[in-house]
């Protein structure tokens, strides 16, 4: 794999920094695109994305730090400052948060503001995981014989395969996943629906993408057989679908406020 893109002098380009630029930039532009259809200030998009960066990447890197606690233990500035070591889901909820403490500061209605946020972010999502896949960060898959099976001598994380060896890419594999989700929530946003379905939808598909890839990667079981990563799609399926059923169901709905008026 390619962990460094190329050197410019002093200054070095990193896949996965590339590739996560790449992302945010791609989640302002379509969440811009939204929040101007549905008659809100584009231009909080880029705030929205800064704030969703700095609290993901915190949020990603103190959820490894638990992961890993006892390595942390050992040797903390290089757990603190190593390139790899960023759980997703820790990302989520860090970004999650700053993100919709940004919503209540600007006003907005959150429900209808997190259906904007929707596509973009499954996308941004897939585009992240093609740096996982250059980088080599250690989140590839179980051996496998398949031809499109590879091998990262290269990685950021210890590769301690011998010569020959190919695993499931599954980084690839989420980027076409979260890339179809992408798809789906973008062609149902002009529909008709409840505030909020877009982003609960979002929950179920990629969670449940996320649940399915996993059980060919090489993360330990804690639960049932399961990882600690698939406990936690299933816990945000459980949400979404619960929200997703709110918002379909009048009698539900009905007891829910009412979002704020559009601007």
């Amino acid at each position: 794999m390619y962990p460094v893109i190329l050197h410019l002098g002093p200054v070095t380009i990193y896949s996965y920094g590339l590739m996560m630029a790449l992302a945010f930039l791609t989640a302002a532009y379509l969440t811009g695109r939204e929040l101007d259809r549905k008659g809100y200030n584009p231009d909080l998009a880029s705030t929205m994305v800064f704030y969703a960066a700095v609290g993901g990447l915190v949020g990603a890197r103190l959820f490894a730090l638990f992961d890993d606690w006892q390595g942390f233990l050992r040797d903390p500035i290089h757990v603190l400052f190593s390139g790899a070591g960023f759980v997703w889901y820790g990302g989520l909820i860090g970004g999650f948060l700053c993100v919709s403490w940004t919503i209540r500061r600007n006003h907005l209605p959150w429900l209808a503001t997190v259906d904007c946020i929707a596509p973009g972010l499954a996308l941004a999502h897939g585009i992240g995981r093609i740096g996982c896949l250059l980088a080599g960060d250690g989140d590839w898959g179980r051996e496998t014989t398949l031809p499109w099976g590879m091998a990262f001598p290269n990685a950021i994380v210890g590769w301690d395969y011998p010569p020959g060896v190919r695993v499931h890419p599954a980084p690839l594999y989420e980027t076409l996943a979260y890339t179809a989700v992408f798809g789906i929530l973008w062609s149902l946003r002009k529909r008709q629906h409840g505030d909020g379905t877009l982003f609960w939808l979002y929950l179920i598909l990629a969670s449940g993408a996320r649940l399915l890839i996993e059980f060919i990667r090489i993360n330990p079981r804690v639960l049932f057989g399961l990882t600690e990563a698939q406990l936690i799609s299933i816990a945000l399926m459980a949400v979404g679908a619960w929200r997703l059923l709110a918002t379909w169901n009048p009698s539900i709905q009905a007891a829910t406020p009412v979002s704020a008026a559009k601007r």
